[in-house]
């Protein structure tokens, strides 16, 4: 776990990079804008979306540049989420990742385009993976995927039904329907976009999304006990901000040691869909176990 721990700062490193390398140029009369996405992409993180992409791209023998493109847009539409997550109409939070939200700095009116802002220039960065590689057929699936993940069926669809049932009782059922689609379809995305990319077959691609979807819902589970557990100088956002917005999470429905099971339960899972995988499984487990057994 020690050289993992190693490795995982140095491929962090490596995406942020990489990342960098795609933002939008601070120019012309859009300046202002570019200047606020890029103040949201730069608050850091641990760019896990983007991680877990070019890992499982390298474990199924991928070995190109065509998932640099993909890997800066699934950061960007993670990025938009929390910018319009943050807006005082939604979470109304005025601090993440230990610095000022975008709302906060660049003003309401602005941190709503910049969310539309990345949104949009996601797609046109993933597009750029065309020139990378021959296979235009993947490339392709890939951006359809991205978008089934990310928008009314996906991502957008889960902060949808979050926003709706704020402040009212939630069931099981509902709850888990907002985490598999809020957290999870992006991960789902990210690991299936890196399988499709390395050309893996449709059961490793399938493998691949049950393994997201658990780490996804464990990631979910342990931010619910994190809010209740940690500080605002660990974590860098406010904690009890769940409790603050009136939110059902897992731990309101089953109480802490249930929901520390349910972490446990689905990080088994993931590792053993990991593992049924070809290729060195190391540093994914590692990642995962670190992930979602975070501050512990």
């Amino acid at each position: 776990m020690g050289n993992s721990k190693e490795l995982l700062k140095l491929y962090t490193k490596e995406v942020d990079q990489v990342i960098a390398g795609y933002l939008p140029d601070e120019e012309g009369q859009q300046k202002n804008l570019a200047a606020a996405m890029n103040y949201s992409m730069k608050a850091g993180g641990k760019r896990l979306r983007p991680l877990f992409m070019r890992e499982v791209y390298r474990l199924l023998g991928g070995c190109g540049r065509e998932v640099e493109p993909f890997m800066a847009a699934i950061e960007m539409i993670h990025t938009f989420s929390l910018v319009h997550d943050d807006l005082p109409c939604i979470d109304n939070d005025r601090l993440r990742r230990g610095r000022d939200t975008t709302w906060v700095k660049f003003g309401y009116h602005m941190a709503v385009l910049a969310g539309d802002g990345l949104y949009g220039y996601a797609f046109e960065t993933a597009a750029r993976a065309l020139a990378f590689t021959k296979d235009a057929g993947a490339v392709g699936r890939c951006i359809g995927l991205l978008a089934k993940k990310s928008g009314i069926s996906g991502m957008i669809g889960g902060e949808t039904a979050d926003v709706e049932l704020t402040g009212k009782p939630m069931t099981e059922e509902q709850l888990d329907y907002v985490y598999r689609l809020k957290t999870g379809a992006l991960l789902e995305a990210s690991m299936m976009i890196g399988a499709i990319l390395a050309g893996g077959d449709e059961k490793q691609v399938q493998t691949v999304e049950h393994m997201a979807s658990c780490v996804g819902m464990a990631f979910q589970i342990q931010d619910d006990i994190l809010d209740l557990t940690s500080s605002q100088e660990v974590l860098g956002k406010p904690v009890l901000s769940d409790e603050k917005n009136h939110k059902t999470t897992y731990v309101t429905l089953y109480g802490m040691e249930q929901a520390v099971e349910m972490v446990d339960s689905l990080s088994k899972e993931a590792v053993k869909a990991l593992e049924s995988l070809p290729g060195e499984h190391g540093f994914l487990r590692d990642l995962i176990m670190m992930l979602v057994t975070r501050e512990r």
